[in-house]
């Protein structure tokens, strides 16, 4: 299966993909009567940004299940792979909160 891979780049690549899940999602929550043009249309011209750094926030929570999962099944090169780009995420959204 493909979840017992233990692998960096396999992490990574979950790690890429799980945020834009939880954006995903919180665009269905929030914004659900929007279309997507119309939503990324929102994010882009608001003032400060602070709808888009708030769903970029939250989708990291996303991360954060999946690294948990990977950390209690000891797959610690998957973990550490979900590390790497939640740290990255989290450089672009504190760079997006303090120059925005």
């Amino acid at each position: 299966m493909i979840f017992k891979k233990d692998n960096l780049t396999f992490g990574m690549i979950l790690g890429l993909i799980a945020p834009m899940l939880g954006f995903m999602i919180f665009k269905w929550y929030k914004f659900g009567i929007f279309s997507m043009k119309e939503f990324f249309q929102f994010l882009y011209v608001e003032p400060g940004f602070r709808t888009l750094s708030a769903a970029m926030s939250l989708s990291l929570l996303a991360n954060a299940a999946v690294f948990t999962l990977y950390i209690n099944t000891a797959k610690d090169k998957t973990a550490k792979g979900i590390f790497v780009t939640t740290a990255i995420y989290g450089f672009i959204i504190l760079l997006i909160k303090t120059f925005a």
